[in-house]
């Protein structure tokens, strides 16, 4: 169920070529997400999303880090230890090793990309329980880009040149399968937040997956219409039920 949770507020691509201006080693962002739980939202788990800077031999990438934990008193019911990370180039945040790893009650899947975009290929590791391990070459288009790396590019885009309506489709590879969909530009609003009253861009967030996101207007995200355009707020609907994700603190921000 979290993978569904959080892969909503993920659904989003923007502009190839837009350079980062916005994301920097240090960030940290605390989320509470909370579910509708026989028809009352109930803040079940707590996401955190971080930046580092990593040194290999050959350059200096951005490490990109997502995890979803459960609140302790929701462990003995669904325990959720969830991670997802990312590591990009500074300037484009174009991926080039993509690692989720998900323990969630009796179920453990981790799943490994590593990008080649000469080629437009992606070698990927599946790893299961009892051992199981499974190595595939995946082909992809050009553009397409994991969950993580998506969500960060998203900041980077000039919403403020963005006329009112108008729509970007995205491609994101997601269990090795290419995920098509599409953003719409709503509105600027304000509203009122953990961090304080933010005017925020609104987007309207739809899939061609039905299993991942129900409707085409039933899912929104909120970013703050600074240079920061932090998500602060998300609104979702899967086919098990509705769920948002608040802010709760935001520290290390580049601007």
């Amino acid at each position: 169920m979290i993978q569904k949770i959080f892969a909503v507020i993920l659904f989003i691509s923007l502009n190839l070529n837009a350079q980062n201006n916005a994301v920097s080693p240090g960030e940290k962002l605390t989320y509470t997400a909370a579910y509708s739980m026989s028809g009352i939202l109930t803040d079940i788990a707590e996401v955190v999303m971080e930046t580092s800077s990593i040194k290999t031999s050959k350059a200096t990438l951005l490490r990109l880090k997502c995890t979803a934990v459960t609140y302790s008193k929701w462990d003995n019911f669904f325990k959720i230890r969830d991670l997802y990370e990312s590591y990009v180039s500074p300037k484009t945040l174009t991926p080039y090793l993509y690692k989720r790893d998900i323990n969630e009650g009796n179920y453990y899947k981790f799943m490994k990309y590593s990008f080649s975009h000469k080629t437009n290929t992606v070698k990927s590791q599946l790893k299961k329980k009892n051992n199981y391990e499974e190595n595939k070459n995946v082909s992809i288009n050009s553009g397409t880009k994991d969950i993580v790396s998506t969500l960060y590019k998203l900041r980077l885009f000039d919403y403020k040149s963005m006329p009112i309506g108008t729509k970007k489709s995205f491609t994101i590879l997601f269990d090795r399968k290419e995920i098509k969909g599409q953003l719409t530009y709503l509105s600027k609003e304000t509203i009122n937040t953990a961090i304080g009253e933010k005017v925020c861009y609104k987007l309207a967030i739809g899939s061609n997956q039905t299993d991942v996101l129900k409707g085409k207007n039933n899912n929104f995200l909120w970013l703050t219409a600074d240079e920061n355009k932090i998500p602060v707020y998300g609104k979702f609907k899967i086919p098990v039920g509705n769920g948002e994700l608040k802010i709760k603190s935001a520290s290390g921000l580049k601007h």
